[in-house]
């Protein structure tokens, strides 16, 4: 497990909430909040869908081969 930091809880309206120290901060700005035993268990929210995927994947620095793939004659298929 990572370093561990001592934090103080505190009010804010109705809610009790916790300020995260610069060095846990995570990406974003939604979270998603979970209990795992007597544990709070806060990780980001992920976007979902294809352009939040690709916008994750860094770009592809190498040269492909050739390939000899000629397209196949029209048919006729009347």
């Amino acid at each position: 497990m990572s370093e561990h930091r001592h934090v103080r809880l505190f009010r804010n309206g109705r809610n009790q909430a916790v300020r995260i120290p610069v060095e846990f901060e995570l990406p974003g700005d939604e979270a998603v909040i979970h209990r795992d035993g007597d544990r709070l268990v806060i990780e980001p929210l992920r976007k979902r869908g294809l352009l939040a995927l690709l916008k994750t994947m860094k770009p592809l620095n190498e040269s492909f081969p050739e390939i000899d793939d000629p397209a196949p004659r029209p048919e006729s298929v009347l």
